[in-house]
């Protein structure tokens, strides 16, 4: 049904398409109306116009013939646009994907992401037999990242750990998006990120996805989850980025510090070692775990630090971690400015990086750290974040790195600390 306003535009319109002209004007100058229709539009016009002084209802789509949409909604946007191209344009067509920017949404924008992903996303599957008796099936997801067959997907999913060495759960079974099967060989896996390399070998080049950056990601930005939930293969959710840098300790998750990336996709057993993806199509993480009982609240681990996994796994064939005996915390001005204010003596500091405690016995405290310390320079750099401080040690174990910190009353230090290498069961 047309409100009176709207009954009257059409009827000005449908008078345009009557008579023919190009434009139609009203007496009142000030309240002029102009209206231009191409001749298709005048037809569709002048047939409206009779709907009109017939009472017949206009909009209501099940009265109209078959495979015919009402041209003059669409013919508002582009008079010229011949009724036989209107259908291109309809609320089912693809053609309209206009985003303002990369990262914006668009109308066709996840699906594009999916379909870029999809074809590299795999269901692994792996069954322990004993004496002929099946013990136990893990389920989960995995990417194929280069056409050679390397798959990137969850340690837990394929391997389990006894003290520090992975033990693989059993034959590795990888189902492709097409329906081809290889058996996998489970290459690396790591405890402490739970990521995990597995390869499989095929006569053809394998599809393979894009690694992109998980750097430049902020909250906000829309994101695509992939994977094989329940072992329901192609199976695509969607959702935004909550938080990028999430630490483990958040989690309540003890052992070595680590950060993630929070989403709000839906996760669900199976999904684990599928990849997270921007709307660009490029992997930016893989999905690891997501918080029991609980709706919208999805991990991944960012795949800038899957990348360094990765490199760890090809020269060292496990990944060596740094260990200082430190507990740190990035200060920013608000921090400071508390800590200003429960003690006079705390130093005279923009940035840096607050040390709390110092492990007894660790590397950090036979170079001299003491709680209260702050780290302004690590390695002859200027530090304000843990992060820079990881980036910069990256495996080197055994080297010494140069140390300025500040102490109370603004008293400078130089330390000279060599890390070890992280026990893993630390």
């Amino acid at each position: 049904m047309l409100l009176r306003g709207g009954r009257r535009a059409a009827l000005l319109l449908a008078a345009a398409g009557v008579t023919g002209a190009g434009a139609l004007a009203r007496r009142d100058p000030d309240t002029a109306v102009y209206a231009s229709a191409s001749p298709p539009l005048r037809q569709a016009l002048s047939a409206a116009a009779e709907g009109l002084r017939s009472g017949t209802r206009l909009f209501s789509p099940w009265l109209l013939p078959p495979h015919q949409g009402f041209p003059i909604l669409n013919s508002f946007v582009s008079a010229s646009v011949s009724p036989a191209d209107l259908s291109s344009q309809g609320s089912a067509g693809s053609s309209d994907d206009s985003r303002c920017c990369p990262g914006c949404l668009g109308r066709n924008s996840i699906a594009k992401a999916a379909s870029a992903v999809g074809p590299a996303v795999v269901n692994i599957s792996c069954m322990q037999d004993a004496h002929g008796w099946r013990l136990e099936e893990s389920i989960g997801s995995g990417t194929i990242i280069d056409p050679d067959g390397t798959i990137l997907t969850c340690a837990h999913v394929v391997a389990d750990f006894q003290s520090t060495k992975a033990v693989v759960r059993g034959k590795v079974s990888v189902t492709l998006q097409d329906g081809r099967e290889f058996e996998g060989v489970v290459l690396n896996a790591d405890r402490h990120s739970d990521i995990a390399v597995v390869k499989i070998k095929s006569k053809t080049p394998l599809p393979a996805a894009r690694l992109g950056s998980s750097s430049r990601l902020q909250p906000g930005d829309w994101v695509v989850a992939l994977g094989c939930p329940l072992s329901l293969q192609n199976t695509v959710t969607a959702g935004i980025v909550s938080c990028v840098d999430r630490k483990s300790s958040d989690l309540g998750l003890g052992g070595l510090r680590r950060e993630y990336l929070q989403t709000d996709c839906a996760i669900n057993q199976g999904n684990s070692g599928g990849p997270l993806v921007n709307l660009d199509g490029e992997i930016i993480g893989v999905n690891v775990m997501k918080v029991r009982n609980a709706d919208g609240l999805s991990f991944a681990v960012p795949i800038d630090s899957v990348v360094k996994i990765v490199d760890n796994f090809k020269r060292n064939g496990r990944v060596v971690r740094p260990w200082l005996g430190l507990k740190m915390l990035d200060l920013n001005p608000m921090i400071i400015s508390q800590l200003k204010e429960k003690s006079s003596t705390f130093p005279d500091v923009r940035k840096g990086v607050l040390v709390p405690m110092v492990t007894p016995g660790s590397p950090a405290e036979q170079a001299g750290f003491r709680p209260g310390d702050v780290v302004v320079e690590f390695g002859g750099r200027p530090v304000e974040s843990i992060k820079e401080i990881i980036d910069i040690m990256g495996d080197k174990v055994g080297v010494p790195f140069k140390v300025l910190v500040k102490r109370a009353n603004n008293v400078t230090a130089t330390l000279t600390v060599i890390p070890e290498e992280a026990d893993a069961s630390r």
